[in-house]
Formats: structure tokens, C-alpha cells, sequence
């Protein structure tokens, strides 16, 4: 089965506790999964001012999901949220190749290690402790 590439925004009742959002969350994650879907990328933006007024709330949490699934898993995602009381909104969108490619070289940017950079105190504390070596070295030397 082919697999696309998507994009879904969930916006959530923020008046949930943060371990509500979490199972809602998790649920959305595994329903992609069971659906034989993949999700790459999970960006929790947390709470947000609508641009208007949703169920009386003027507030949502919002969460972007990036993922690869066959078509028929939006489907199974589109009749979910429409039963799933903690689910304000959602838009789900197919990405383009221009946006899938630019999204693996993100994602491979982000799985690249980092190398850190050496602070300058610990460069100091060993050039401190290589000195005080060699002053002992020199003392040892001359007590001989």
C-alpha cells in the first residue's frame, strides 16, 4: 500500500488536565500506528489563543503531527475526531514533495549528533591540573 506523507494539527480542550492532553495525545499517536502509519515528528505547541471562539473556549492546545500513513488512515483519523470529545478541531493535509523533502533533511538534521563545545572552565581546570602535576614532578626531581 502507498504510503503519503501528512500533516495534522489537533487543537485540544485546554481545560484538561496535562494528563488528559497526554492520553489524547497518545491516543492520536497510537491510532496513526494501528492504522500502519508512522508518526515523525510530534510538536506540542501547548496552549494557544484561538482566533475565535470554539465551544465557548478561547483557548486551545495545539499539537502538529508529521506523519506517513496509506490513505485510508485519514479516513479512520477524520471519524475519530469527530467522536472524541477532547478534540476541538483538526486539519489534516497531504504534503507535497517540496514539503516532504524538506522535512527529511530536517528530520535527518535533528538525528545528526551535535558536537559539543568544550566550556572554557573545564580547558582551564585541566591546564591548572597539568601545571600542578608538573610542579609536583619538578619538586619530586629535586628532592632526589
Amino acid at each position: 500500500m502507498e504510503m503519503n506523507f501528512y500533516e495534522n494539527i489537533v487543537i485540544i480542550d485546554p481545560a484538561l488536565s496535562d494528563e488528559e492532553i497526554e492520553a489524547a495525545a497518545q491516543k492520536i499517536n497510537d491510532l496513526i500506528v494501528k492504522a500502519d502509519g508512522e508518526v515523525l515528528k510530534e510538536d506540542r505547541w501547548g496552549r494557544k489563543k484561538l482566533a475565535y471562539e470554539l465551544n465557548r473556549k478561547t483557548q486551545g492546545y495545539y499539537i502538529l503531527y508529521t506523519f506517513k500513513a496509506p490513505s485510508t488512515c485519514i479516513r479512520k483519523l477524520e471519524d475519530f475526531y469527530k467522536i472524541y470529545d477532547p478534540v476541538f478541531k483538526y486539519m489534516v493535509i497531504k504534503l507535497e514533495k517540496s514539503q516532504i523533502a524538506a522535512l527529511m533533511n530536517e528530520l535527518r538534521k535533528s538525528e545528526e549528533p551535535v558536537a559539543e563545545p568544550v566550556a572554557e572552565e573545564a580547558v582551564e581546570s585541566v591546564e591548572a591540573v597539568e601545571s600542578v602535576e608538573a610542579a609536583e614532578s619538578a619538586e619530586s626531581a629535586e628532592g632526589v
